[in-house]
């Protein structure tokens, strides 16, 4: 295999459901910076840093172990001690983490020197307590009262944020200690004497606190982590998800990460078994609930994970909006789009109480409650969440429709609302053919093609629900939007979809990514099919790394932008699968190529949130967003999509059939699917190219189950005109 430049942030994130550790490659938290220690969206350690009699330490290697658990190994520089010089490169530091509840931090030094050595070992914190929304508009705002108290009697270092009735908490506890610590001057200290080949260790444990709920980090150290149940319920859920095997190391490789991206994803739902949870949507700025995001996650798990959708499902419906709020763009039966927990969401300083600026997550849960009856064939969650489902239904009648033109459109009501309420929601993202901002109500295209989707989709669900009526109401409108839709976007001489309306119902006729989005709802006919794939993969558009949000010769074009340029791995993986459903699947496996391609060139083959939308030129590498969030779920879940484009898979577990379409494209000759799931049975299956054809083999399960159609008959079977 040829050298590969590998692209990735210089730094350390390790994260377990709410809380979030990320330093520099060193395991140092430097001050002022975005890194730190983020529990419950605050801040709690803000500075982290350690020395040898106020000497720095010198790094050797480090990096995280799991998503839960990192290492660092660090040297000394030489430094003086009223015993003498110490030599450069004779003390080895290893300080390892582990995140259960809490932090525990086990800290290692070891004398190579050939002579005994003393001096205090010197751990400097700072707590800021500031809210995630402050840290990430660079704001430096203290609103309540800090305060910290030591206890030598305990060894612990409690450090305290007070504002009215919200408070968090951080207590640093030194355990298992070979010598005593002392706090003086904002640090930790530890007299350390050692003698040739000595060894020294100490415990310590970070208990976080929100209001009267402690969080306590594990007794165990860092050397017994695989042993912990935390450890165990990872494993669990390995076993759980779909596994594959496959002669391409690349995409192996690709595929492996991304089942552990979505591990440490994973927020476990109160009240639930350990086995279900919701998608968050990335780290470091979003381990949270989201609305778009866990739905398309779920989507695109919907073979290696079904559980996901369960979860998206249950918490979302669960706060689906009963009651109007301008404040936070909330009205009856929408969505949610974010929900946070910090303090200026306390305070309600900002509307993610949770805020509903999303006009794509009502249609996107309803796309998903069908998907995730049709893997998994149980009725009873169409019963469960039907009452939901009719919410939505009405919100996309009534508010979601502003104007009753049949199309969606959005604007925000709130004075701190978002002005763009799509995936791409970059206040900078909608623009006119000359690149001036679009503003006013937006009817964008991608919103036409979802409720579309969930309108087709959402009819097959009555009719299993024994509602023929409200199946043909449903149709009947579904046939309406595709008519007027197609006469309204459609553009004859670009032959392109107009990316929105304006608030004047005139085409945005800028050429962008979103288009791509049409296809995967099926909402194009098929006639039109072939200009868009052509348009979409026209080089102005291809970047060779995948398909940019924008195109290269739009006034607004910046390759290193977040939506204006870029490459999204998401955005990718949806118009993959448009692609496959109206038969150009060679284009859909030259996506998954571009993305997989790109993926072995970041850090553990780790795909971003999103990269830059450089022109591959085959002496080049990917080039990393600053900022963009890794792991990110609906990159990693990327893969899955792909996956998906590429056999052909379609999931009819109610009529107890999963039908595939195999097109392998000669870069990935075989790949072989275990443990994949079909309501209640598992399947092992096998494909490999022959020639330019795919067979397939079903290894374990009733073959008869598996059936060959193409993915144009299924998308027919569904289209109403």
């Amino acid at each position: 295999m040829p050298f590969k430049v590998q692209v990735g942030p210089p730094q350390i994130a390790i994260h377990q459901a709410m809380t979030v550790l990320v330093t520099e490659s060193d395991g140092q938290i430097n001050w002022p910076s975005d890194k730190g220690l983020y529990f419950f969206d605050t801040r709690l350690i803000s500075a982290w840093a350690v020395y040898a009699n106020g000497t720095e330490w010198d790094l050797l290697n480090g990096g995280a172990m799991n998503f839960d658990a990192a290492r660092i190994f660090l040297t000394n520089r030489a430094f003086l001690t009223q015993d003498g010089p110490i030599a450069a490169q004779t003390l080895a530091f290893g300080i390892a983490r582990v995140l259960t509840h809490g932090l525990h931090e086990d800290l290692d030094l070891t004398n190579h020197s050939q002579k005994p050595v003393r001096f205090n070992l010197e751990i400097a914190l700072r707590s800021d307590f500031a809210d995630v929304f402050d840290v990430k508009s660079k704001r430096d705002i203290r609103r309540g009262h800090i305060t910290s108290d030591w206890s030598e009697a305990r060894q612990t270092l409690r450090t305290t944020y007070t504002n009215a009735d919200f408070t968090r908490a951080v207590g640093v506890t030194a355990g298992r200690s070979d010598s005593p610590a002392v706090f003086a001057n904002g640090r930790l200290s530890f007299e350390v004497k050692l003698p040739p080949g000595g060894t020294w260790h100490c415990c310590l444990l970070y208990e976080f606190t929100d209001g009267d709920k402690h969080y306590r980090a594990g007794a165990s150290c860092a050397e017994y982590a695989d042993t912990s149940a935390q450890a165990q319920a990872h494993r669990d859920w390995r076993q759980t998800v779909l596994k594959v095997r496959t002669s391409n190391e690349e995409f192996y490789r690709f595929y492996h990460q991304a089942i552990d991206d979505m591990a440490s994803l994973r927020l476990p739902i109160e009240g639930t078994g350990h086995m279900e949870f919701l998608p968050a949507a990335g780290l470091p700025w979003f381990m949270a609930p989201f609305g778009r995001d866990s739905l398309i996650v779920s989507l695109q798990n919907i073979l290696v994970y079904p559980e996901f959708a369960r979860g998206s499902l249950e918490v979302l419906g669960r706060w689906q909006c009963k009651q109007r709020d301008d404040f936070r763009d909330a009205e009856p039966g929408k969505i949610m789009h974010e929900l946070r927990y910090g303090e200026l969401a306390h305070f309600k300083l900002i509307p993610h109480t949770p805020y509903y600026g999303t006009a794509d997550a009502t249609p996107l849960y309803l796309i998903t409650l069908h998907a995730a009856w049709r893997a998994t064939g149980d009725k009873t969650l169409l019963e469960k969440y039907l009452p939901n489902a009719e919410a939505a239904l009405d919100w996309i009648d009534n508010d979601g429709d502003r104007d009753g033109d049949l199309f969606q459109e959005y604007q925000t009501r709130s004075p701190v609302g978002y002005e763009n309420m799509a995936w791409k929601d970059a206040g900078d993202s909608m623009t006119y053919s000359d690149g001036s901002p679009v503003r006013g109500p937006k009817a964008l295209c991608e919103l036409q093609g979802y409720v579309y989707d969930a309108w087709v989709r959402m009819a097959e669900v009555f009719d299993a629900l024994g509602q023929p009526d409200r199946a043909k109401a449903l149709r009947t409108k579904a046939a309406a939007l595709f008519k007027k839709f197609n006469e309204a976007f459609w553009d004859e001489n670009s032959g392109f979809y107009a990316y929105m309306l304006d608030g004047e119902k005139r085409k945005v006729m800028t050429v962008a990514s979103n288009p791509g989005h049409l296809l995967w709802s099926g909402i194009v006919p098929a006639d039109r099919a072939a200009r868009v794939v052509a348009r979409l993969m026209a080089p102005d558009m291809n970047s060779g790394w995948g398909i940019r949000t924008l195109s290269s010769k739009h006034p607004a074009y910046n390759p290193y932008s977040y939506q204006n340029g870029s490459v999204w791995p998401h955005d990718n993986s949806l118009i993959a699968l448009g692609f496959k459903r109206y038969g150009f699947s060679a284009e859909a496996g030259q996506i998954a190529r571009d993305i997989s391609d790109a993926a072995s060139h970041f850090l553990l083959n780790q795909l971003p949130e999103l990269y830059a939308g450089v022109q591959r030129n085959g002496g080049n590498f990917p080039v990393q967003y600053l900022g963009a969030n890794v792991p990110q779920a609906w990159a990693a879940g990327s893969c899955f999509a792909l996956l998906q484009a590429m056999l052909g898979i379609q999931s009819d577990a109610p009529n107890d059939r999963l039908y595939v379409d195999p097109d392998l494209p000669a870069w990935l000759p075989d790949i072989t699917l275990l443990d994949l799931r079909l309501g209640h049975r598992h399947l092992d299956i096998r494909f490999w190219r022959e020639g330019e054809k795919t067979a397939w083999e079903v290894l374990r399960g009733d073959a008869k189950v598996v059936v060959y159609r193409s993915s144009v008959e299924a998308r027919e079977a569904l289209c109403v005109v």
